[in-house]
């Protein structure tokens, strides 16, 4: 069983998932999974049991809040922590900036920075 953090990253935009999935392996804490749509996520979460999603809110096939719907009313997946992110929020637009949350999901914008996204990561989960 490795010690690794388990990150499950659900977006349709393959050069970000690369990038991402590249730096988060580099860094040595983490285990990457990818799913490039909605309907894969949600069963990949079901099943690859990660400890936290970074997902997209926009996505062809099924938007970002409904696959954190359906994540969060599934007995299996409900208590995975989500961080939502997106292009479409800006720094300005997060509330708690200590938490960077949206109402209560966590929300990082893009471009990420991996420094950033690995101490939101950690703290997220209770890491830091």
């Amino acid at each position: 069983m490795s010690d690794k953090i388990r990150v499950l990253i659900i977006d349709d935009e393959a050069d970000f998932c690369f990038f991402v999935q590249k730096n988060l392996v580099r860094d040595g804490r983490f285990d990457v999974l990818v799913a490039t749509n909605g309907k894969d996520g949600i069963n990949m979460a079901e099943n690859e049991f990660p400890d936290i999603i970074l997902l997209d809110l926009f996505m062809p096939d099924i938007p970002g809040e409904d696959v954190a719907a359906a994540l969060k009313e599934n007995i299996t997946t409900k208590d995975i922590p989500i961080l939502f992110v997106t292009a479409l929020a800006t720094n300005d637009d997060i509330v708690n900036r200590d938490e960077n949350k949206i109402g209560n999901n966590y929300i990082m914008p893009k471009p990420v920075r991996t420094k950033k996204l690995i101490e939101t990561i950690l703290k997220i989960l209770g890491r830091l």
